[in-house]
């Protein structure tokens, strides 16, 4: 193998001569073996090319994550390093993805879109997730780190402590956990008396949670139900949903349903990762982790809805580092455990939950994203929703 071939022997355009141009140390093997080294130092990573076309890839997230996905790129080494190229690359969203999203939003029936997207994304079935995500509370969201040397075990518990305070949990009490994930909210609360009514969409979900309640004897209940068609017999006294925001994007419809199934006083403890840029959602990530309208959750907008529907909110915490904490160790686990997924689930899947945890990571790391916990409280009376016209009336009213 030829190492130390000169840079001339790559195109002009492309992926490869893009890592050509970028000051990350590495290497780029050729098609025919041949190695060229890239940057200042050490090398961190190798891109293998299989094929001519692949070092033409087009400079686009979607071209290069298709690329990686396929095999017709290889990476070896430090995978992390490689998304400091990020910046680089566009974004084009194809027009049939956004013709897509336009249909499943405004005409598409909202929890029929919600029931395809969660089966999609969870069908891989419960082990391939247990493969990375924490081992005693199996949380798909962040944990929240004292300090950066935790164990994503030890971030989930940290999480469930904050909530319950926040929440003010007694034995007795009625709380319903929107998108249940792995049982994690049941577990816990039920195990200190707290009747928890589960809402999830995948049957396997369903499955685990009644699991959880049976063997260990807790009080409580799974519905496999979509939350905006639940109705309650009795009211909550308040609600969890951790992660769940991204698929209900119309938050004004939200803020209604948590209004009528809470008592008033009631608290709902939400969280989620989050963009300023409303449905600002890679097209890669679009094709391969989240269809539909999953939408990074707009906290400005969020805020906004539960206060015209009559919530004061009473707390707001960023946890963008704790995101970026959990989703690296959610990669290295991963990464631990390659042979299994591959052998398990096949080398696609693989490949695309590394790009996505890497990757997410990446993003919290840069402040692409951003991730926040809420907590609002439903107070006596929702009053009528402000508009301009009605504030206007208002205002005229009191000039006497």
């Amino acid at each position: 193998m030829a190492v130390g071939t000169p840079q001339s022997k790559l195109p002009r355009t492309g992926l490869a001569a893009l890592l050509a141009t970028l000051d990350i140390p590495g290497e780029i093997q050729l098609p025919d073996g041949s190695v060229i080294p890239v940057g200042t130092g050490s090398p961190k990573y190798r891109v293998i090319f299989r094929s001519e076309s692949a070092l033409r890839t087009p400079m686009t997230e979607l071209s290069v994550g298709r690329a990686y996905v396929s095999g017709d790129i290889e990476v070896e080494g430090d995978f992390s390093a490689l998304f400091g190229a990020r910046q680089s690359l566009t974004e084009k969203v194809p027009l049939r993805q956004k013709l897509q999203f336009l249909y499943d939003y405004y005409i598409r029936s909202a929890t029929a879109m919600n029931k395809k997207v969660i089966s999609d994304h969870y069908g891989r079935g419960d082990g391939m997730y247990l493969t990375f995500i924490d081992k005693k509370f199996r949380f798909y969201t962040q944990g929240i780190f004292k300090n950066p040397d935790e164990s994503i075990e030890q971030a989930s518990e940290n999480k469930l402590d904050i909530i319950f305070k926040a929440l003010d949990l007694k034995p007795g009490m009625r709380v319903l956990d929107l998108g249940g994930g792995w049982g994690g909210v049941t577990q816990y609360c039920g195990a200190r008396g707290i009747h928890v009514t589960t809402l999830t969409l995948s049957a396997d979900s369903a499955r685990f949670i009644e699991r959880i309640i049976t063997e260990n004897n807790l009080p409580g209940q799974v519905f496999l139900q979509d939350f905006l068609e639940h109705k309650p017999d009795e009211l909550y006294d308040h609600i969890i949903t951790l992660g769940a925001i991204e698929h209900l994007p119309d938050y004004r419809r939200f803020s209604r349903c948590v209004w009528d199934v809470l008592k008033p006083g009631g608290r709902i403890y939400l969280d989620g990762s989050a963009a300023v840029t409303k449905y600002a959602v890679s097209s890669w990530t679009r094709e391969n982790i989240w269809g539909g309208t999953h939408t990074f959750m707009t906290l400005q907008d969020v805020m906004a809805e539960f206060l015209y529907h009559g919530f004061e909110v009473v707390e707001v915490a960023r946890e963008t580092k704790d995101y970026e904490l959990t989703m690296l160790e959610w990669a290295k686990r991963l990464d631990q455990a390659r042979d299994e997924v591959i052998a398990g689930w096949g080398e696609e899947t693989y490949r695309v939950f590394r790009i996505f945890l890497w990757g997410g990571s990446h993003a919290f790391k840069t402040n692409s994203l951003q991730a926040y916990h809420l907590v609002a409280e439903k107070t006596a009376s929702m009053g009528p929703r402000p508009s301009t016209y009605r504030r206007l009336v208002q205002f005229l009213g009191n000039l006497r």
